[in-house]
């Protein structure tokens, strides 16, 4: 899997967060940084460098020259924090796809959330929407990200999927949803739904009262390495969303703002199953 991604020394986004659970569960990742900063900007301080399109452009060609692209199956892409980047993520998806038809591009589409709103540049909305995300195969945006793809505002179960199903004729035949909020839904819980040409898939689990900073980027990993290895969009959400979730609970009991990545390993070794997904 090539992984194109933030990187960042202290805590765990981008590929800070993505790369070891990927390594864990089996997955040889190459991680392309996009940034290198001592820590994520939810600090509202931080140090490094964000890495110019062309500094990523030349790290890409160099993985080219040694021969591997043939190799990678996988292009997964996370927060684009310029205009830039976009051709160069395209670019690299375009030649990966050249060396190997059967490779596919895994895009999170990562905008804002409902309780914060677009925290991205003015631009990205509109650079998602009409180049990058037509060009995936997989995508995996919240629900807040999934309405502003679409321009509507998915909230039942039926709007979000007839979302996803306005995003599915742009180009992404699959489709992972994640922080899934429908007035209906049982208290204190929230969901994930998968959507791909075979079917879609639910899965519930008790929400936890906090926020961490770069589970969807693990969630887009490993969602994207289980439904790679396996074709089976059920399997890859049960799989992703134990791990996350205990991920997160360990996360939340340990009191620390940065995600327990390392002490949660086995969570995605071996996932304990614990959440059933049921078919729509």
């Amino acid at each position: 899997m090539l992984s194109i991604q933030s990187a960042v020394a202290y805590g765990h986004v981008g590929n800070s967060a993505a790369v070891f659970p990927l390594q864990r569960i089996g997955v040889e990742v190459l991680p392309v940084y996009t940034v290198n900063f001592s820590n994520h900007t939810g600090y509202g301080a931080w140090r490094g460098p964000l890495i110019s399109p062309d500094d990523v452009r030349d790290v890409i060609t160099g993985i080219e020259e040694r021969g591997v692209l043939g190799d990678i199956d996988v292009v997964l892409s996370g927060y684009q924090g310029g205009e830039g980047i976009a051709d160069v993520i395209l670019d690299a998806v375009a030649r990966v796809k050249a060396a190997n038809p059967s490779a596919i591009y895994a895009c999170d589409p990562v905008m804002g959330n409902a309780r914060s709103g677009c925290f991205v540049a003015p631009a990205i909305p509109a650079l998602l929407r009409e180049r990058v995300v037509p060009a995936a195969d997989l995508i995996t945006p919240n629900q807040f990200e999934l309405g502003e793809l679409t321009g509507t505002r998915p909230d039942t179960i039926e709007s979000t999927l007839e979302a996803v199903a306005l995003i599915r004729a742009k180009g992404p035949s699959s489709v992972l949803v994640t922080s899934v909020e429908r007035p209906d839904r049982d208290e204190d819980t929230i969901e994930m739904l998968a959507v791909t040409a075979e079917g879609s898939w639910i899965v519930q689990t008790p929400r936890l009262p906090f926020k961490a900073n770069g589970s969807g980027d693990v969630t887009a990993a490993l969602f994207t390495a289980h439904y790679r290895r396996t074709g089976d969009a059920a399997e890859a959400l049960a799989r992703a969303t134990s791990s996350v979730y205990d991920l997160l609970e360990r996360t939340h009991r340990s009191g620390e703002r940065e995600l327990q990545l390392v002490e949660s390993q086995d969570a995605y070794a071996n996932p304990r199953m614990q959440f059933p997904v049921t078919a729509l």
